[in-house]
C-alpha cells in the first residue's frame, strides 16, 4: 500500500533530558550540600535550558550528582532538589518533600501561636521558596522564575496538604513583571477580598501582617524567639525600640511589664501599624498600663544626636546594611556605631539588644562589632547571649545563616 503524500504527524518527540557537567570545586559542594550551582562552575551542557525544568547534573566520571530547577537567567544556574543517589521527581516526591517541611515544624504552633513559617527556602529543599502562615492564610513567596512553571503543581499540593481559608502568591520584585506577562499573575493575587490585611496570634499577642504589600511577606516571623526574649527582660523597664517597625518587640516588652515604650521608625505607616498592633492588644492590662510613644524619625540620625534621653533597655534591629558583598566592611562599621550609641543611651543596669539581618555580614563580624563597642565605650559590659535562626527559619548552608542577636548588660 502506498503512503499517503501528508502524514498524519505523530506526537513530538520529546526533548532529551537537560544534563550538565561541572567543575572538580562545584561538585565537591554539591556532594556537601551546597544548594546553588553558578553558570561559572557549568563546563558542559547537552543543550539550553528554560527556567523551571529539571537539571541532571553528572560528575566527572559521568555518575548522578544532583538534579535542581534550571535558571537560563540566573548567575545561580540551578537550584538543587536532590542530590546523592537518583530519584524520581514527581508529584508523590513533592508530596513528601513537603511533609518533612511540616514535620520540622512540629510544636512551632500551638493554640497561642498561628503565625510561623512552613517552608524556609534552600534549608527545606525548596530553593527559592518560602511559605508564611498568618491563622487562615498562608502567603507562599518566589524569589526564582523556576518556580513559575510549576505553580500550578505546587498551590495544589499546598491547598490539598493544608487547606487554608487564603493562598496569596507574593513574588521577588524582579519576578513580578515576569508573573504578570508570562503567566497572567499579580501580586497579592489569592488574598482575602475584604481586607489585605490579616490578624494572627504570636505566644498569646495579636499583630496585623499586611500580605500584600508588606515587607517580607508581611511581619518579620523570624524574630518571634527573640522577641519572647525580650518580654523576660522588660519588668519596669523603660524601653527604646530603634528601628521599630510595627512594634513587634515593643508590644512584646509592654505584656513583659515595660513602663514605656519609645518606637524609632522613619516610616509613618510602620509607625501606625504599631499603634494598631497595640490597640489589638489592649485587653492585656500590661499593655493597657505601659506608655506607647511613636517617633517619626531617621532612627540612625536620632541616636547619633541622642544627648538627654536614657533607658533601660534598648532594642536595635535595623534592616539589612548590607545587601551585596560590596557593603560588608561599611555594614560591619555600622553595627559597631549604632551599638555604640545604643550603649550610650543605656543607664547603667540596662540591657542592649543588637541584632543584624545581613547574610554577607557572619555572625562573628556582627557580634566582635558590637562587642569592639562595648569595649570602646569604657563601660563595664556583660554578654547574657547570642541567638541566631529560629526553629522554623533553619539554615543549612552558609549563606542562609542572616539572623543574628547579641544581648549586653550593662553593669554601670
Amino acid at each position: 500500500m502506498a503512503k499517503p503524500l501528508n502524514p498524519t504527524p505523530g506526537p513530538a518527540t520529546p526533548p532529551a533530558r537537560l544534563r550538565l557537567r561541572v567543575t572538580a570545586t562545584a561538585e565537591t559542594l554539591l556532594r556537601g550540600g551546597h544548594p546553588w550551582l553558578f553558570a561559572s562552575s557549568v563546563r558542559a551542557q547537552n543543550r539550553p535550558g528554560t527556567a523551571g525544568e529539571l537539571a541532571v547534573i553528572f560528575d566527572r566520571r559521568d555518575a548522578f550528582l544532583a538534579v535542581g530547577l534550571y535558571d537560563p537567567e540566573s548567575p545561580i544556574r540551578v537550584r538543587i532538589l536532590h542530590a546523592g543517589k537518583p530519584a524520581t521527581i514527581n508529584e508523590a516526591w513533592w508530596r513528601e518533600h513537603l511533609e518533612r517541611a511540616l514535620q520540622r515544624r512540629a510544636g512551632v504552633g500551638d493554640d497561642t501561636t498561628n503565625g510561623y513559617r512552613w517552608i524556609n527556602g534552600e534549608s527545606d529543599g525548596w530553593p527559592g521558596l518560602v511559605l508564611d502562615r498568618y491563622a487562615g492564610t498562608l502567603v507562599l513567596k518566589l524569589y526564582t522564575p523556576s518556580w513559575l512553571p510549576r505553580l500550578a503543581e505546587i498551590t495544589r499540593l499546598i491547598r490539598g496538604r493544608l487547606a487554608p481559608e487564603h493562598l496569596v502568591l507574593r513574588f521577588s520584585r524582579n519576578l513580578q513583571a515576569l508573573a504578570r506577562q508570562e503567566y497572567g499573575l499579580e501580586e497579592g493575587a489569592g488574598a482575602p477580598a475584604e481586607s489585605t490585611t490579616v490578624i494572627f496570634s504570636e505566644t498569646g499577642l495579636r499583630f496585623e501582617a499586611e500580605v500584600v504589600r508588606g515587607q517580607k511577606t508581611g511581619f518579620f516571623l523570624d524574630q518571634r524567639e527573640n522577641r519572647r526574649q525580650v518580654e523576660t527582660f522588660a519588668r519596669g523597664a523603660t524601653v527604646l525600640n530603634a528601628f521599630s517597625f510595627s512594634g513587634g518587640f515593643s508590644l512584646y516588652a509592654a505584656r513583659g511589664g515595660a513602663v514605656s515604650v519609645t518606637d524609632l521608625d522613619i516610616s509613618p505607616h510602620a509607625l501606625e501599624s504599631a499603634q494598631r498592633n497595640f490597640a489589638l492588644n489592649q485587653s492585656e492590662p500590661a499593655v493597657d498600663a505601659c506608655r506607647h510613644e511613636t517617633i517619626q524619625t531617621d532612627a540612625f540620625l536620632w541616636l547619633e544626636q541622642n544627648t538627654t534621653r536614657q533607658f533601660d533597655l534598648v532594642i536595635l534591629d535595623p534592616p539589612s546594611l548590607a545587601k551585596r558583598e560590596t557593603e560588608r566592611a561599611g555594614a560591619i562599621q555600622a553595627y559597631a556605631k549604632l551599638a555604640g550609641q545604643g550603649i550610650k543611651a543605656l543607664r547603667p543596669g540596662g540591657l542592649l539588644v543588637a541584632a543584624s539581618c545581613s547574610a554577607h555580614v557572619t555572625p562573628d563580624e556582627f557580634f566582635e562589632a558590637v562587642r569592639s563597642a562595648a569595649r570602646r565605650s569604657g563601660r563595664e559590659v556583660h554578654e547574657l547571649a547570642t541567638t541566631g535562626q529560629p526553629p522554623d527559619h533553619p539554615a543549612t548552608f552558609p549563606e542562609a545563616r542572616y539572623l543574628k542577636c547579641i544581648y549586653l548588660r550593662l553593669v554601670r
